[in-house]
């Protein structure tokens, strides 16, 4: 069993031992330090709380913990059901609510499941504050309401027709363009929320042929939930028939958007970013954010259309903040996570599916055909296992002092951009490792360019 504590929330397995996985008393504690968190640190008036879930099997549990225990703390409850992250960010302001908890565990496989802590922007906490909820939960510093004060639930099912109403009025999104090309669209939404959501979203946008593979919001996944290529094999075998043009695919909680072209290739989940960007870009001039762990093609398509980049630390609440900072108009994570300040400050493959489709319309390409007008890169991920006695800070330094002469970031473990290719190094906050991304034009020469590094880190070591 596992229970991982992070500024984001708790994640863990269920069941087992209370401390050692996501059991209902740690679900219990661990909301109830979120809401003292609220309580004493909102300028919000209304007191309420949005709570939605994914189609996790142990969802409804979890979701009737966390709703009674955010009632004997004394707040309202908005409980939206069966909802996507992004929706459930969206809903928070809709509500004008004082924060949000989303019942998560994204690409976690089914035994998984998490606490998602919003502020009253719909946005995740910060590093500090996530740290100051995990300080209340560990000193079990929080007191319940009085029978007299205890908070009520609202049902409110409406909130992803609402979404769906928002993607399709974005002044970039062309439902004519996408109805008019006459889209036969796959889906595979691995048994979980977006089985309900991206269909919907694409009968409005005007799509009439949609076939769905792994649509049925069970919780009982149709494979390992994560939107990689190993994963979707099944999606994958159907395209490779050229029955559909594209395929859409995501992971449980519908904040990641991965693509499969017409032949049944992955369209690399980094370039879902960057094709968004690119059609955000070609009418909306204006600054782009991604983390340091995602492609340069982001990069080089910013400069193209005469714009600027700049690369945030790896973790969403970090992209938007770089984001917010500069005035970004497109952002995200290369992990398929598409972030349009147009609608608002969250991953979501509600807005990268309708943006996407209107580039494919417009531009009259396929889907392979599109690919190919993009910088072409591939990026490798290996490790490095840590020893007890190695000291982390001490390594990252070294590796700085050696890799001097060469463009070194900073702000997330170090980054080093050569000529024609990357290596990031960043200690991992659920491993004792040190995880090593690199990028270079083909998969073969970012696997040797991150061994290269590697080795190098063991000599220094």
């Amino acid at each position: 069993m596992s229970l991982i504590k992070s500024i984001s929330g708790i994640r863990g397995t269920i069941g087992g031992p209370a401390g050692d996985g996501l059991t209902p008393l740690d679900v219990v504690k661990f909301t109830s330090a979120y809401a003292t968190f609220i309580r004493r640190n909102t300028t919000n008036t209304s007191n309420v709380i949005v709570v939605g879930r994914d189609a996790r099997l142990s969802g409804r549990m979890v979701l009737e913990l966390v709703t009674g225990t955010l009632m004997g703390m004394g707040f309202d409850v908005v409980n939206i059901g069966l909802a996507t992250t992004p929706t459930t960010e969206l809903a928070v302001t809709w509500e004008h609510a004082c924060g949000g908890i989303i019942i998560t565990a994204s690409h976690n496989p089914k035994q998984w499941n998490a606490l998602k802590l919003l502020n009253d922007k719909g946005e995740f906490l910060t590093d500090e504050q996530g740290k100051e909820v995990l300080r209340i939960a560990e000193a079990e510093d929080f007191e319940y309401a009085d029978v007299d004060r205890l908070g009520r639930e609202q049902k409110n099912y409406t909130c992803l027709r609402r979404h769906i109403e928002a993607v399709k009025a974005l002044e970039l999104v062309d439902v004519d363009a996408i109805s008019k090309a006459n889209f036969t669209v796959a889906v595979d939404a691995v048994n979980s929320v977006g089985g309900i959501a991206i269909p919907k979203m694409l009968e409005a946008l005007g799509v009439k042929n949609v076939v769905k593979l792994f649509c049925d919001p069970t919780g009982n996944f149709g494979h390992t939930p994560e939107p990689i290529p190993e994963n979707l094999t099944a999606v994958s075998d159907y395209m490779k028939r050229g029955e559909a043009d594209v395929a859409f695919v995501v992971d449980p909680d519908v904040d990641r958007l991965a693509i499969i072209m017409e032949n049944g290739e992955f369209f690399v989940e980094e370039y879902t970013l960057v094709a968004v960007a690119d059609y955000v870009l070609q009418h909306t001039p204006g600054s782009t954010v991604s983390n340091l762990s995602s492609s340069r093609a982001l990069r080089d398509v910013t400069v193209k259309h005469g714009c600027q980049y700049t690369a945030a630390a790896v973790g969403e609440v970090n992209v938007t903040t770089e984001m917010r900072r500069t005035g970004a108009v497109i952002g995200g994570e290369g992990n398929g996570g598409v972030i349009y300040p147009a609608l608002h400050y969250g991953r979501d493959a509600l807005v990268g599916v309708a943006l996407f489709l209107t580039l494919l319309a417009k531009s009259g390409m396929k889907v392979s055909e599109l690919k190919k007008t993009y910088p072409q890169y591939s990026i490798a991920k290996t490790k490095l296992e840590l020893k007890p006695e190695m000291d982390v800070d001490a390594i990252l330094e070294a590796v700085k002092q050696h890799y001097a002469g060469e463009n070194l970031t900073t702000i997330d473990g170090v980054k080093i951009d050569f000529a024609d290719g990357w290596v990031h190094l960043r200690k991992s906050n659920t491993e004792p490792i040190i995880r090593i991304y690199s990028e270079a034009h083909t998969m073969d020469e970012a696997q040797q360019l991150g061994e290269t590094v590697k080795q190098i880190v063991l000599k220094l070591v």
